[in-house]
């Protein structure tokens, strides 16, 4: 293989792999709901690899089955040394006849990861 190839295909190697370093998902721990006077209270915890301010866990979301935004928890900062890290929202209005929402995360790198975490309304 002629050297000039090589060199491509090694430079193309390094500009990639940060990309795909940087490229994980906040992972949905746990979360819960739990009725309040005004909606419901959801308490999500979440772990990412957080490296500082140019790769970090910067929300999550409640969702309907249908993916309706409910309610979101907008992330200020990384949390680098706390993981994994549990943070709550309040007063998200679930409509009438819904038992079951979803969780979802956010990374300033990625954006809306894919998993979705289901929680039962009791």
């Amino acid at each position: 293989m002629p050297n000039s190839v090589i060199s491509k295909i090694l430079a193309l190697a390094v500009v990639t792999l940060p990309l795909k370093a940087a490229a994980d998902d906040a992972e949905i721990v746990a979360a819960e709901a739990r009725s309040s006077g005004s909606g419901w209270t959801f308490t999500v915890t979440l772990r990412h690899g957080d490296t500082g301010w140019d790769d970090y866990a910067d929300g999550w979301r409640v969702v309907d089955a249908g993916g309706a935004v409910l309610g979101t928890r907008t992330l200020y900062h990384p949390h680098v040394d706390e993981q994994p890290f549990t943070r709550s929202l309040s007063g998200v209005a679930v409509p009438d006849g819904v038992d079951t929402v979803y969780i979802e995360a956010r990374t300033n790198t990625d954006g809306w990861g894919e998993a979705r975490f289901p929680v039962g309304l009791n």
